[in-house]
């Protein structure tokens, strides 16, 4: 059975937070996993991370680590600085993860985000220059017990790789072991032919799953083909992580860079929402 958790932005409107009131608010829902803001636990000093592991181990609570990447640390960047800054940044958060025991790093490792192609951009140039910072980044992750997982994300917030295929083609030129696939139905949504079919065609190199629905809501409000997903994750016999990542509450850094402009929080109690949603994929995925 797969362990499932959701991301802790569901609950804020700012990417900087105290985390540890949220392991105490998922564990008592009831999922297996808190993920967080990976650019966070980098800034943290070794006695704050251990004291968020012992936290989250006291707890039984996982935990995962997502971001993406600000434009001034771009790994893709036409400016040797700014990919030298991007693949010090990776590694950064690789050993801070590390310490706390490794884990999945995901998200928009490979490039910035939100980021549209510059006009007259030549996007294998920004690919090239990506995977060569990658490359470099990768040994960190590897040396830390960490995972790079690579989100595959829509043509209107990023331009590097908006398919499955596209990321594993990436992936194989990388050539790490600890460079996978990150998937996520919100996306996959907009982009891939079918979100089954997607699945299966990542397979072994899936290290990561997102799931929410087509309007950001919790699963099992929208029309995301969740039996579908759910036996191509049987079909593959993927044995990782799923998070959820809905986001509702507009306003704050949240708000403003999802793009959530109106509040579909109205009349719900956020907490019970997470449960039933919970609750949901749990018959998805048995």
């Amino acid at each position: 059975m797969n362990k499932i958790g959701i991301y802790y932005a569901y609950w804020t409107h700012d990417w900087d937070a105290d985390f540890h009131p949220y392991v105490d608010k998922v564990a008592g829902i009831g999922f297996d996993i808190l993920e967080v803001n990976a650019g966070t636990i980098a800034s943290m000093t070794p006695a704050e991370r251990q004291s968020l592991k012992a936290h989250a181990d006291d707890r039984g609570i996982t935990l995962t680590y997502c971001i993406g990447l600000p434009k001034d640390v771009d790994p893709s960047s036409e400016d040797i600085g700014t990919r030298q800054r991007g693949v010090a940044y990776l590694k950064q958060m690789a050993t801070a993860i590390g310490e706390m025991g490794g884990g999945t790093l995901g998200g928009i490792l490979y490039s910035y985000w939100p980021a549209t192609l510059p006009d007259g951009g030549d996007k294998r140039l920004y690919w090239d220059r990506s995977v060569a910072s990658m490359q470099e980044a990768a040994r960190a992750a590897e040396d830390n017990g960490v995972y790079f997982c690579l989100e595959v994300v829509n043509r209107f917030e990023q331009f590097l790789i908006n398919t499955c295929v596209e990321a594993l083609q990436y992936i194989d030129m990388v050539g790490s072991p600890n460079v996978k696939v990150m998937l996520d139905t919100f996306h996959m949504n907009i982009e891939e032919d079918f979100i089954g079919a997607a699945v299966e065609r990542a397979g072994e190199k899936l290290g990561h799953l997102h799931i929410g629905e087509n309007n950001r809501m919790p699963p099992g409000y929208a029309h995301i083909p969740w039996t579908e997903l759910g036996a191509a994750v049987r079909k593959i016999g993927y044995q990782g992580n799923v998070v959820m990542e809905p986001f509702l509450m507009p306003g704050g850094e949240v708000g403003r860079d999802i793009k959530v402009f109106r509040d579909m929080s109205v009349g719900l109690d956020l907490d019970e929402e997470a449960r039933k949603a919970l609750y949901f994929m749990r018959g998805v995925l048995k």
